[in-house]
């Protein structure tokens, strides 16, 4: 089979979805079905392995919950996963980080140095701007008409003034 006509097929099923690394802590959200209902749940944990590619690619996350170790595999293209925030990004220096495993307490959760960061799969919602020109006169007139908040920077400033003015 022509491995072409595969991909062109596999790319309409991938979904847009964060930059993703071992290491990082994450929060999944899983759509469950029970009794005809369907809800959203939570799994936040760190990424200890990445497996596959494509449509194929694993997600193995995992947290302490009420100190048992809980491990979650995840197709990282699937319906079922209907959103991924990336908390925290670790840096690690492997690829499987299975070692956490043997780990209890808060450094079993730790994978390496950790720094705050937030991603998201969510489409952001707002006006594009076309890129064609520098002068304001090449843009839609939409966005010309369009208010624009001052930048709180800016109202503090004004604040500061008027309190020292008073």
């Amino acid at each position: 089979m022509d491995t072409n006509v595969i991909k062109k097929v596999e790319e309409s099923f991938y979904k847009k979805r964060p930059d993703v690394r071992v290491g990082d802590t994450v929060r999944l959200h899983l759509k469950i079905k029970e009794a005809g209902k369907e809800r959203t749940q939570i799994f936040e944990g760190v990424v200890i392995a990445i497996k596959g590619s494509g449509l194929s690619k694993n997600l193995v996350a995992r947290k302490i919950s009420y100190g048992v170790g809980v491990e979650k595999i995840v197709p990282f293209h699937a319906p079922a996963l209907e959103k991924i925030e990336v908390i925290k990004r670790g840096s690690v220096r492997k690829s499987k980080l299975y070692y956490l495993r043997g780990r209890v307490g808060k450094r079993a959760l730790k994978a390496g140095e950790t720094r705050s960061i937030y991603l998201t799969d969510e489409e952001e919602v707002g006006v594009e701007i076309p890129v064609t020109g520098d002068t304001q006169e090449e843009l839609p007139e939409e966005v010309m008409e369009q208010e624009v908040e001052t930048p709180i920077e800016e109202v503090k400033e004004e604040e500061v003034e008027q309190e020292k003015e008073s």
